[in-house]
C-alpha cells in the first residue's frame, strides 16, 4: 500500500522561504517519477514541478529560479524547497508518485504566503 505524507506547510510572509517534504511508504521514490501539484480555492490542480526517475526535473513556468524538487532516497523522501514566495504561491501542495498502473496523491499541506 502506497502512502504519501506531506509536511512542512505553513504561514510565511512574501520573499520567505519552506521546505516541504513528503514521505513515502510502501514503494522507493527513486522507483517513480514524483511530483508536486498546488490547488487554489475554485480551482483545479496545477503542476508546480517534477522529476524523473533520475536526476531531471521540470517546473511551472511561475515558480522556475525560485522552487527546487529534489528526491533524498535514503530517507525515502521527497522535497520541494521553496523561495522568494510570493502572496500567489498560496495553496493546498499536493505531492504525486506515478507508477506504471497509476498515480497516487498525498493528502495535501496548505501553504500561505501573507503579511
Amino acid at each position: 500500500q502506497v502512502q504519501l505524507v506531506e509536511s512542512g506547510g505553513g504561514l510565511v510572509q512574501p520573499g520567505g522561504s519552506l521546505r516541504l517534504s513528503c514521505a513515502a511508504s510502501g514503494t522507493r521514490v527513486a522507483a517513480w517519477p514524483m511530483g508536486w501539484y498546488r490547488q487554489t480555492p475554485g480551482n483545479e490542480r496545477t503542476l508546480v514541478a517534477a522529476i524523473s526517475r533520475g536526476v531531471g526535473a521540470n517546473y511551472g513556468d511561475s515558480v522556475k529560479d525560485r522552487f527546487t524538487i529534489s528526491r533524498d532516497n535514503a530517507k525515502n523522501t521527497l522535497y520541494l524547497q521553496m523561495n522568494s514566495l510570493e502572496p500567489e504561491d498560496t495553496a493546498i501542495y499536493y505531492c504525486t508518485l506515478s507508477t506504471a498502473s497509476r498515480t497516487y496523491w498525498g493528502q495535501g499541506t496548505q501553504v500561505t504566503v501573507s503579511s
